[in-house]
């Protein structure tokens, strides 16, 4: 298990830019937040960097993830591609890489991408690396590749509808973390009548039920939001304990239902 903990919560950046990001970034700092979540194809990452040098949060204090695009992933290219992500975050190192999505079609091998990710680390790029979208298969391969004690975490979708149980057990016994994106399903899961009586008895909103869930099965979170009141109300889930039969309930919300799987990008899902 890799022993520099990841934060269980903290702030996506997914589709904010602009003013926008910065803002956000800066509010959930001010609120609470520790981790800040990042990658290179948001396009956003000089005003993450912004808003965290603006902050009066000490720069040690935030654990700055980022995410290399698959076109960065060559050898000769992913180091360089890391060093201009540093340089937009205003930052000599960020705590997280991760490897966004499998490059399509095997166009760099894994052992490829994660020795170059691996040699980020070693020279001082990332405190942490990991995978995002990657499958059971995939896992496998970057195991074999850098050790399963080298990859902190895999980023994937999951939330009540998609509960991606496949690669959490597989990770799970692999000691590597999961970190929970579109943990709310685009919000689709926060009308679901199951949360709303679970929050309407936890007198919880039903964010906080769905990332309370997310957490105390030990997964990550990242929910994003541009407005301080949601940011505010989502931290509360640190709070909210919910019980068994909450849990058995959620659990059995599961139907498969994938929300994103870009066309000539998404591997074969488990």
């Amino acid at each position: 298990m890799n022993t520099h903990a990841i934060p269980r919560f903290g702030l996506g950046t997914f589709r904010l830019q602009g003013q926008t990001v910065i803002d956000s970034v800066k509010t959930a700092l001010e609120l609470g937040y520790r981790l800040v979540d990042t990658a290179q194809i948001y396009g956003n990452e000089a005003e993450v960097g912004q808003a965290i040098a603006e902050s009066i949060t000490p720069r040690d204090a935030i654990f700055i993830t980022t995410k290399i695009w698959t076109e960065n992933c060559a050898r000769d290219k992913l180091v360089a591609s890391l060093k201009e992500s540093l340089r937009k975050l205003r930052t000599d190192r960020v705590d997280l890489a991760l490897i966004h999505w499998p490059p399509p079609g095997n166009a760099v091998p894994v052992d490829e991408f994660m020795g170059a990710l691996a040699e980020a680390k070693a020279q001082g790029l990332a405190r942490q690396i990991g995978v995002s979208n990657f499958t059971v298969a995939l896992m496998k391969e970057t195991i074999a590749a850098v050790g399963a004690e080298a990859i902190a975490t895999n980023q994937v979708e999951l939330h009540p509808y998609l509960q991606n149980r496949k690669v959490a057990d597989f990770a799970r016994s692999q000691g590597i973390a999961i970190t929970s994106y579109m943990t709310l399903a685009y919000g689709k899961v926060l009308a679901d009548p199951v949360i709303e009586e679970i929050a309407a008895a936890r007198k919880a909103t039903p964010a906080q039920v769905v990332l309370a869930w997310a957490m105390q099965l030990g997964y990550a979170v990242i929910p994003s939001s541009t407005k301080r009141a949601n940011l505010a109300s989502n931290l509360e889930a640190h709070r909210l304990v919910l019980d068994g039969s909450d849990m058995a309930r959620i659990a059995a919300l599961d139907r498969g239902e994938r929300l994103t799987s870009p066309e000539g990008l998404a591997p074969a899902w488990d």
